[in-house]
């Protein structure tokens, strides 16, 4: 009777605990090999989907703002919106480009083959082309059409010019904060449970309150400022597009999948994962 009770009491502690830093990390070494498995036209529609999605984060802030008094304040309520296109595209497993700078990672990192880089390549070419593409579509549809009040829409324009603020260098450091964080929220999903969208919702409204610059969610709202006439075309793909995309890459690969995976083999574990 003892030994059963105590076997119980066993059972109910390691399903209390915490799972260890190689759990997780075989949890997304294992999704990172099936997304490096799929089809190329598997992550295009899925990555378009997610551009599309994204399109959401960029229509619940500026629908907040327009609806809510200036103050200082405001950006405290209104950045909650920007968690809408990241909780649709993660809940709805959705290929998103930043999410991409982690999974596939650390199957290279295991293997280091050369066949191993060529599909993450792949993989990530795909994937944000596939973005961009939905990014832009929704983008012209949100800055070119009457869908939206003229208040908002002129709402969408602000958060596009707030995007563009600052030089190369600034937006590629709120870059590698953004892929950080987006990246450490892969990292925090697996077990998350029930826990899950509060996860996706606390994290995504830091990267948005701190304005962190996010590529996908990001190149909405500035592909929406140019597609008004507000911005130019050549301002937003150099002074946005190409420090964003960049920070997001090294604060998702250098500062998260290399970091972690090192962790991992560090801690003996890597001989069996």
């Amino acid at each position: 009777m003892a030994d059963k009770k105590q076997q119980a009491e066993q059972r109910e502690a390691h399903e209390r605990t915490a799972p260890s830093g190689k759990v997780v990390y075989r949890a997304i070494l294992e999704e990172g090999e099936g997304e490096l498995e799929r089809s190329t036209s598997a992550l295009f529609w899925s990555g378009l989907a997610a551009g599309l999605s994204m399109g959401f984060s960029m229509i619940a802030e500026g629908l907040l703002n327009a609806h809510l008094a200036e103050t200082l304040w405001r950006p405290l309520v209104s950045k909650f919106g920007y968690s809408a296109g990241f909780l649709i595209v993660i809940l709805g497993r959705q290929q998103l480009f930043t999410e991409n700078t982690l999974t596939p990672i650390l199957p290279l990192l295991k293997e280091k083959k050369a066949s191993t880089l060529l599909n993450v390549l792949r993989l990530w070419v795909v994937v944000f082309v596939a973005n961009m593409l939905g990014a832009l579509a929704i983008a012209y549809v949100t800055a070119r059409t009457e869908a939206f009040e003229p208040g908002v829409r002129n709402e969408f324009i602000k958060l596009g010019q707030q995007a563009l603020e600052g030089n190369f260098g600034t937006i590629l450091l709120k870059g590698i904060f953004a892929g950080w964080l987006i990246a450490l929220m892969v990292w925090l999903l697996p077990f998350a449970e029930t826990a899950r969208v509060w996860v996706i919702i606390l994290i995504t409204y830091l990267v948005g309150l701190g304005h962190f610059s996010h590529i996908i969610a990001g190149a909405v709202e500035t592909f929406a400022a140019a597609a008004s006439g507000a911005e130019t075309w050549s301002d937003v793909l150099a002074r946005f597009v190409a420090p964003a995309l960049i920070g997001n890459i090294i604060g998702g690969v250098l500062l998260v999948a290399t970091l972690n995976h090192a962790q991992i083999v560090a801690g003996g574990g890597g001989e069996d994962i």
